[in-house]
C-alpha cells in the first residue's frame, strides 16, 4: 500500500498518517543531518514528520520541508507536521508564544499537530519577556547556539545525571536547576495549559492538539474538564513489544484518542539516559525469527506490529537505507498468531522511566497506566 495514503481519522475531523518520521538526533550529530534525513524521508514516502522544540533542529527540519515543497515533491497540505510544547512553557501565558517560536523557526504558517511534551512542568528561567507575537521572538536567530549534549530522552524525559544544562536559545535553560543542582519543578494547572492549547487551535496556529506521556488519570483530568472545547486527538508514549501499553491503548481507543508510539524500535541506547544492561529490542530472538520468516528486518516487524494494533508509529533513522526500509512496512502483513507472539513479549520494560522526576506531582509513570 502507498504509505502516503494510509491515515487514521482524528476525533477533530482531521487525519494523521499512520507512519511518522522521527527527527531527533543526539547533540553530537550535525544539525544539517536533520535537514538531509528529512528530505530523504519525504522522498521515500514519509508524509508525517515528528519534531519538537527540545530537539533544537526545527529550523533545519522546516528548511527540508520547504525545499521539498519548492521542488514540487509535495504540497504543504501533503505534510503532517508535529511539534511539541516543552515543559518549561506549560504556564498558560507561555503556550502560544512557544508555538509561535516554533513556527518562526520552521518558517511555516501552521503545524498540523501540537502536543504537550510531558505533564511534568519545570520552572522557566527568564531570559526575556516572551510576548504573544512571533515578531517579538528575535532571539531565535541565535537558536543554533553551542550547548551541552542533550541530557533527556527526546520524548520521555530520559535520565538527568551529572550533566550540563541543555539550552536552545542563549539564556534559556530547558532543564533549569537550582543552586543545589536539583531540577526546578513547577506547579501548573494542566487544564489551564490545555485551554491555552485550545486557543492555539482556534487561532489557526495548529490544526490539532494532543498530549504526550500522559497516563489515564491525566487524560481523564483533561477529558472531564468543565467547558472542554477539544479533546486531545492523541497521546504519544513509549510503546514497543517490550512495553505494549495494552491497557492505555484500550483506554485511548475507548475515548477516540489515537495512541502514537515513540521508541517503537527500542532506543539509541545513549549511555547518559538508558540502562546499558537493558535488553536490546531488535536483538530479541522471537522478533529476529519472525523477521527471517517474513524476509524482513526486525525493525520492519516491530513497526508493522504497531500498525496492525491501530497505533500510529514513529520510525527514527538518519540512514538512507533504513529510511527506505521503514517505509516498506506497508508491503506485508503479520498473521494474527504472530501479532499475539509479539504481544506476549511484553515485559512492561520502560527504557525511559525518568526516575529523577518521580517526586513531581504529575510524574506519569507511577500509575499502572
Amino acid at each position: 500500500m502507498d504509505p502516503k495514503g494510509w491515515r487514521l481519522k482524528l476525533n477533530d475531523g482531521h487525519s494523521i498518517p499512520v507512519l511518522g518520521f522521527g527527527t531527533y538526533a543526539p547533540e553530537e550529530v550535525p544539525k544539517s543531518k536533520a535537514s538531509e534525513a528529512t528530505k530523504l524521508a519525504i522522498d521515500a514516502g514519509f508524509r508525517h514528520i515528528d519534531c519538537a522544540h527540545l530537539y533544537n533542529n526545527e529550523k533545519e527540519v522546516g528548511q527540508a520541508i520547504r525545499s521539498k515543497i519548492e521542488d514540487g515533491t509535495v504540497k504543504r497540505e501533503d505534510i503532517f507536521y508535529t511539534s511539541k510544547l516543552w515543559v518549561t512553557f506549560l504556564q498558560p501565558q507561555l503556550v502560544q508564544p512557544a508555538l509561535e517560536r516554533s513556527l518562526k523557526n520552521l518558517q511555516l504558517d501552521y503545524v498540523d499537530l501540537y502536543i504537550i511534551h510531558s505533564p511534568v512542568a519545570l520552572k522557566r528561567k527568564e531570559f526575556n519577556n516572551l510576548k504573544s507575537s512571533a515578531s517579538k521572538t528575535q532571539g531565535n536567530k541565535h537558536r543554533n547556539t553551542q550547548h551541552a549534549f542533550l541530557i533527556m530522552n527526546p520524548v520521555s524525559l530520559g535520565a538527568v545525571r551529572n550533566t550540563k544544562v541543555h539550552t536552545a536559545v542563549p539564556g534559556e535553560e530547558l532543564l533549569p536547576k537550582d543552586e543545589h543542582g536539583k531540577l526546578m519543578f513547577d506547579t501548573v494547572d494542566l487544564c489551564a495549559t490545555w485551554e491555552a492549547m485550545e486557543k492555539c487551535k482556534d487561532a489557526g496556529l495548529t490544526k490539532s492538539i494532543g498530549v504526550s506521556n500522559f497516563n489515564r488519570r491525566q487524560l481523564e483530568m483533561i477529558l472531564n474538564k468543565p467547558g472542554l472545547k477539544y479533546k486531545p486527538v492523541c497521546n504519544q508514549v513509549e510503546c514497543h513489544p517490550y512495553l505494549t501499553q495494552r491497557k492505555l491503548l484500550d483506554f485511548c481507543k475507548s475515548k477516540d484518542i489515537v495512541l502514537v508510539a515513540y521508541s517503537a524500535l527500542g532506543t539509541q541506547r545513549l549511555k547518559q539516559w538508558v540502562d546499558q544492561s537493558s535488553p536490546v529490542l531488535l536483538e530479541d530472538p522471537a522478533l529476529c525469527a519472525m523477521a527471517k520468516k517474513y524476509q524482513r528486518t526486525p525493525a520492519q516487524i516491530a513497526l508493522r506490529y504497531q500498525l496492525q494494533r491501530g497505533v500510529v508509529v514513529l520510525a527514527k533513522s538518519y540512514n538512507e537505507k533504513r529510511i527506505k526500509e521503514n517505509v516498506q512496512v506497508f508491503e506485508f502483513q503479520l498473521t494474527s498468531e504472530d501479532v499475539k507472539v509479539l504481544d506476549d513479549l511484553n515485559r512492561n520494560l520502560r527504557y525511559f522511566s525518568a526516575q529523577m522526576l518521580a517526586d513531581h506531582p504529575e510524574y506519569p509513570f507511577s500509575d499502572e497506566y
